[in-house]
């Protein structure tokens, strides 16, 4: 209880404008919280039909229900929607095992690369059997989630190397890793995702097509690295110059004194920015609406269209923005966990 109490004097009472702050946010919570329970949870209405809601004064909890799967997996067909079902499990319980350092090995790496191979098979099928799909009919969280992901583990290597490059003492490498972060952090994503659906297709040869969602998917590893070259760059200015003299007093080359000293320190430094950059990312895939993918938050705008559930935008939205909130907290708590761990390792 003293822990308790101690706690709240240090975090929100340690002053007076922190405490006047703190009264009128708790007043502010009471007052509408009593408000949003009351609209959730008291007067919701979990069965009936649409007129069954408009008559409520609560939240319309069936437009959740009846547009549930829509939401989620957008127009996939219905009689397999078990595989992008399946292949969403497959992807959480992977991000699960992740977010815990025990079950960090070179068994879960090969895990997740088995899990893409996976997921694009349950997706694509035309093998083992599996019907074909097409591209333009994924949508909602699987893809959101592929291109969030795979966006994540390519652009980071490639923001390390344009980090090192912009940091390099050989005039085209570093002139090359400049131009293109400054012109990549210079335009918005929506621009460059609207390069690689219109513009690229007209430089290639004629008759030859590339997927949608793999362009979409390129533009996005090529924006975001860009910023998580600059990520990068901070952590690796961040490292006393004294790691650098010394792993060349050690007689390491500069690859060596790179992965085995300078990199493993600067990235540790800069988990905070990283996991911000990926947050931001994973936010960023609503934009491939753009190009005609029906990501998360298309299906829930769509979802609205329906005449027979018009105007039910606050559940449809609210509903969404759950599910980005329970992905990109995780994300912020395990950065968290990840700091604390390296942290309790130095000191030990």
């Amino acid at each position: 209880m003293s822990n308790s109490i101690d706690w709240f004097k240090k975090n929100l009472f340690n002053g007076w404008l922190n405490s006047v702050l703190t009264v009128v946010c708790f007043y502010l919570v009471i007052k509408f919280g009593a408000g949003v329970i009351q609209w959730l949870f008291i007067d919701s209405v979990w069965e009936g039909t649409s007129q069954t809601c408009r008559q409520a004064d609560g939240a319309c909890l069936v437009f959740i229900k009846e547009k549930f799967l829509f939401i989620l997996f957008g127009f996939y067909p219905r009689e397999i929607i078990w595989r992008p079902i399946t292949g969403v499990f497959i992807f959480c319980l992977l991000l699960f095992l992740t977010m815990n350092r025990k079950f960090w090995s070179k068994k879960l790496i090969y895990g997740w690369f088995l899990s893409f191979i996976v997921m694009a098979i349950l997706l694509k099928g035309g093998v083992l059997g599996f019907v074909p799909v097409d591209s333009d009919k994924w949508g909602g969280l699987p893809l959101t989630l592929i291109l969030a992901t795979v966006g994540l583990i390519f652009s980071y290597p490639l923001g390390i190397l344009l980090a090192l490059g912009r940091r390099s003492e050989m005039p085209i490498i570093k002139s090359f890793s400049v131009i293109y972060i400054e012109i990549i952090r210079g335009v918005p994503l929506i621009s460059v995702l609207f390069m690689s659906s219109v513009v690229f297709p007209l430089f290639l040869p004629e008759g030859m097509v590339i997927n949608k969602v793999f362009r979409a998917q390129v533009a996005i590893i090529m924006f975001i690295s860009a910023y998580m070259a600059e990520v990068v760059r901070g952590g690796l200015q961040a490292i006393p110059k004294g790691q650098y003299e010394a792993a060349q007093a050690l007689g390491l080359g500069y690859w060596q004194s790179m992965v085995k000293i300078i990199l493993p320190q600067a990235l540790r430094v800069v988990i905070p920015p990283t996991v911000n950059t990926a947050i931001g990312m994973f936010k960023d895939t609503s934009l491939v609406i753009i190009i005609a993918l029906f990501d998360l938050m298309y299906t829930t705008k769509a979802s609205l269209q329906d005449p027979n559930w018009l105007g039910f935008t606050l559940e449809a939205y609210a509903f969404v923005a759950c599910i980005y909130f329970i992905f990109c907290f995780s994300m912020s708590r395990f950065s968290q966990r990840l700091e604390a761990d390296i942290k309790s390792k130095q000191e030990h």
